[in-house]
């Protein structure tokens, strides 16, 4: 099965093919052409992930291809799972660069100030727009390699004025081994940064469903390594969270957790972060850092079909009909709306504003690692050439 669409200078398709050879093919017939200049996918984990590398490779030779491993895929259609979406980038509308950081654990500034000037300068030869005001950047992270916050806000510091965005892979759900795509072939513990310079008038964008309550509880002893706060108001995490959302330890499961999220406040605003599980030990493990002394506030959700459909309005309203929209959305707002048995309804606005992308371990925003939030880019659309 393909499904498709195409507009000025994008086209974006889906398959749900089991086999990597030829689901790598059938997206391959429907994004080459003679002015493509990159591909970017997401993928479900599910694939056989050395047979899909390979298969890419002989489907698209030389054209440039990046890409993550997913907890669920938007496609054309709306959300599915099981599948492979790609889109692919006209290069008389876009310049694309791409580096992989293959070493997490020692990236600093003296490393990605000259990654990002690299990146900027390969889109600057290509003369599509003026650089500084026309570029932004996408980062795909290995979901489960608890290095996300030092590797933006280092990023975010070299970028300085550009925009960012993007999404931690995932792996259906499993929490097991999530894998981002570059340079032929799938990696761990390694983050993709693709530099985006376009002629295109485009928005760079996050929205969450949350608003905050009353109760605040301390960190009042972490693990920040691990991500792991063992208690709350110095009660076990686990007992605390559970008597304030009212259920028993046991019941914590992660549609428990999407349905109560718990927040930082910073700078005026609330950053989600998100429950991952609990521990034996009784602890919460989280997808973003935690440390001893922060305060968390408890979250509700309001109506989320309602804030995406206010979210996509204030889009059209600043860039005209999107000519596509690169999604990032946390898996826990999907595991939301498939409580609410309102997917069926989120995938029809999605289709509409022509959203590709995936469900994540967490969104990124101008540096920041957050969760439960629908973040990504908007691209407006150009006369012809």
């Amino acid at each position: 099965m393909i499904t498709s669409f195409t507009n000025r200078g994008l086209i974006a398709a889906a398959s749900r093919e089991a086999d990597p050879q030829v689901a790598a093919h059938a997206l391959a017939a429907e994004l080459c052409h003679e002015h493509a200049g990159f591909v970017l996918f997401f993928c479900s984990a599910e694939y056989p992930l050395d047979r899909l590398a390979d298969a890419l490779c002989q489907a698209f030779g030389e054209l440039p291809v990046s890409g993550c491993t997913t907890a669920g895929e938007l496609t054309p259609d709306g959300y599915d799972r099981g599948s492979i979406v790609a889109i692919s980038f006209d290069r008389r509308f876009f310049a694309v660069e791409t580096a992989l950081i293959d070493d997490l654990d020692h990236f600093d500034l003296p490393v990605a100030q000259p990654l990002v000037d690299a990146l900027l300068e390969r889109c600057r030869r290509q003369a599509v727009a003026p650089v500084n005001e026309h570029s932004f950047a996408l980062t795909l992270l290995d979901g489960l390699s608890s290095r996300e916050e030092q590797v933006l806000a280092t990023l975010d510091a070299a970028l300085g004025r550009i925009p960012s965005f993007g999404g931690s892979a995932g792996d259906d759900n499993h929490l097991t081994h999530t894998h981002v795509y570059a340079n032929g072939r799938f990696h761990t513990r390694a983050a993709v940064v693709v530099m985006m310079n376009t002629r295109l008038p485009f928005d760079v964008f996050s929205t969450h469903h949350l608003e905050p309550l009353e109760h605040k509880l301390v960190v009042t002893g972490a693990d920040r390594e691990r991500r792991r706060v063992l208690e709350l108001n110095g009660v076990p995490a686990a007992e605390l969270y559970a008597a304030l959302v009212g259920c028993p330890v046991e019941a914590l499961a992660p549609a428990v957790f999407a349905r109560h999220p718990l927040a930082v406040h910073l700078g005026g605003q609330h950053y989600v972060r998100s429950i991952q599980r609990v521990n034996d030990d009784g602890s919460l493990s989280f997808y973003c850092a935690v440390e001893n002394g922060i305060v968390l506030t408890a979250m509700q959700p309001t109506p989320l079909l309602d804030d995406l459909a206010r979210m996509l309005q204030r889009l059209e309203a600043r860039l005209g009909e999107p000519a596509a929209i690169i999604g990032c959305d946390c898996f826990l707002r999907r595991m939301a709306l498939e409580s609410l048995d309102q997917l069926d309804q989120a995938s029809a606005l999605l289709r509409r504003a022509r959203v590709v992308g995936f469900n994540t371990y967490g969104e990124q925003h101008h540096g920041m690692h957050v969760n439960q939030t629908f973040t990504g880019v908007a691209f407006g659309t150009l006369p012809a050439l």
